[in-house]
């Protein structure tokens, strides 16, 4: 099977983009590995004609509105996202109604219709850069993710900073009590934590107490962490999926996660046999229109200006 994907993979002129929670096996016939700014990144710049992504749908979104000339494949349409679902575009424009000098941030977790009526996209990477060069004065808006505009609340000090009440199910579950258990449990250890996790700013703030170190990072700034250490010892509070790549590139870390169950079911629909599928008879192709498109791709491109 993966023999197939690679020739179908040249015959196609098509790149494999897929994102740090996949499967092992999904991940080893990807082109590039990354989080939602890497690939995002990866999207922009890629020269070949085809784009399989191995991830969830709104990431397929944005790599289609950013290579509207490409044909972006996703390999399965259920593969969804709990903070997607937890806004509307209806609900940016009735608080923009309210607070007509407010500045819109919008998580990359989010539907094309939402970004397209956002002033910025953000990911995990580089959500309180874009915060901070906001006016203070001027009121912001985080949506969808209540945790990260949680944290971006508390290392930005920012108290004019409205954030909505959505969340991603796997990383609400990394609760502060599953923190602190699993840093007590594995004493030493660095703690890595997502900040997507509901559990981040009580962790920050009681990690001296505990006598805890702890670092708030993206996937891909929980894989530069490892690999800067040169074989460290870690605990990954985040989708488990990602400790595959670290053990794979950093072979003499020890990697443990924070909680063992957390587990993106939604990540988890994206496998090597649909990958094979979505190269051979060219599905599911995302396509974005072009009005929606012109709108949203303002806001994307802000983002991508704080790599």
């Amino acid at each position: 099977m993966v023999e197939e994907v690679l020739r179908l993979k040249r015959e196609r002129d098509a790149v494999i983009l897929a994102h740090n929670y996949q499967r092992p096996e999904v991940q080893a016939v990807a082109d590039f590995l990354g989080d939602s700014l890497d690939l995002s990144l990866e999207a922009a710049r890629t020269n070949a004609k085809v784009i399989v992504f191995a991830g969830v749908y709104f990431m397929a979104e944005v790599a289609a509105v950013l290579n509207p000339d490409k044909l972006v494949l996703i390999p399965d349409t259920r593969a969804g996202c709990t903070l997607v679902d937890s806004v509307r575009a209806e609900d940016i424009i009735r608080w923009r109604r309210d607070h007509p000098n407010g500045v819109v941030v919008t998580y990359i977790n989010s539907s094309i219709e939402v970004k397209a009526v956002s002033d910025y996209v953000c990911t995990s990477a580089n959500c309180h850069k874009i915060v901070e060069s906001i006016p203070r004065d001027r009121p912001v808006l985080f949506v969808p993710d209540r945790n990260l505009g949680n944290y971006i609340r508390y290392v930005t000090g920012r108290d004019n900073l409205y954030v909505w009440n959505g969340s991603c199910y796997v990383h609400d579950k990394i609760t502060y009590e599953v923190l602190a258990r699993a840093a007590m449990e594995n004493r030493g250890f660095i703690l890595l934590v997502h900040p997507e996790c509901s559990g981040t700013v009580d962790i920050l703030r009681n990690a001296e107490k505990l006598g805890v170190k702890v670092r708030v990072a993206s996937t891909q700034g929980m894989v530069k962490a490892v690999k800067e250490s040169g074989g460290g010892s870690f605990v990954i509070a985040t989708e488990t999926g990602i400790i595959n790549r670290i053990l794979r590139e950093v072979p003499n870390a020890k990697v443990v996660p924070a909680l063992k169950d957390a587990v993106c079911e939604f990540m988890k629909l994206i496998t090597l046999d649909k990958i094979h599928r979505s190269l051979r008879d060219l599905v599911y192709p995302v396509r974005v229109p072009e009005d929606l498109a012109k709108r949203a791709r303002v806001a994307i491109m802000r983002m991508l200006e704080f790599r």
